[in-house]
């Protein structure tokens, strides 16, 4: 079964879209099974439940019982080879 990945930004629309997109492209090349997909800000708390990992393109205070990975490294690709291992790494362990 694929892995569960939600991306989330202020309206779920343009960032994170782009991150999504660019993640799930990156994750087919390395063949990673996963299914990443954009949600807005607003319904975060309720795709979190059914996510294995949650890549944050918008800072926020909260708290969450799976692994969060930076959203910005794969928008500006600083950092970002470091986070696509760890989340790799994380679905495989899945």
């Amino acid at each position: 079964m694929a892995a569960k990945v939600i991306v989330a930004c202020g309206s779920g629309v343009a960032t994170s879209q782009t991150v999504a997109s660019k993640v799930s492209r990156l994750l087919q090349e390395r063949g990673v099974d996963a299914d990443v997909e954009a949600v807005d800000i607003k319904s975060l708390r309720q795709h979190i439940k059914t996510a294995d990992a949650y890549i944050s393109v918008v800072k926020t205070d909260d708290e969450f019982d799976i692994p969060v990975f930076n959203g910005v490294s794969f928008l500006t690709g600083m950092g970002q080879d470091a986070e696509l291992e760890k989340l790799i790494s994380v679905i495989k362990d899945k």
